[in-house]
C-alpha cells in the first residue's frame, strides 16, 4: 500500500513509551507504532459512531413506526 511521509510532533515521554516498544520488539519501528495507535482510534472511532447514532432514536417513535399498517389484529410482536 503506498504510503505518505508526514512530520508530527510528540510529548518526550510518549516518545520513550514508543521507542521502549520498539526495542522489546512489541512495534517494528516508529512509524508502524504510530500507525497502529491510528489507526486503532480511527476504528474505535467510527464504532462508537453507529452506537452514538442508534441512542438518538426515540424507542416510542420507532414502535409507532413500525406498526403502521399493522391491522391490529395482532396481539404481540412474532418472536424471531
Amino acid at each position: 500500500m503506498p504510503a505518505d511521509k508526514i512530520a508530527i510532533t510528540l510529548d518526550r515521554e510518549l516518545v520513550k513509551e514508543i521507542d521502549r516498544g520498539v526495542r522489546s520488539g512489541l512495534y517494528r519501528n516508529r512509524s508502524r507504532a504510530i500507525e497502529e495507535a491510528v489507526r486503532e482510534k480511527l476504528d474505535r472511532h467510527q464504532r462508537r459512531r453507529l452506537s452514538v447514532e442508534a441512542k438518538k432514536l426515540s424507542r416510542k417513535e420507532e414502535r409507532g413506526l413500525a406498526e403502521e399498517g399493522m391491522t391490529g389484529e395482532e396481539t404481540t410482536w412474532p418472536e424471531y
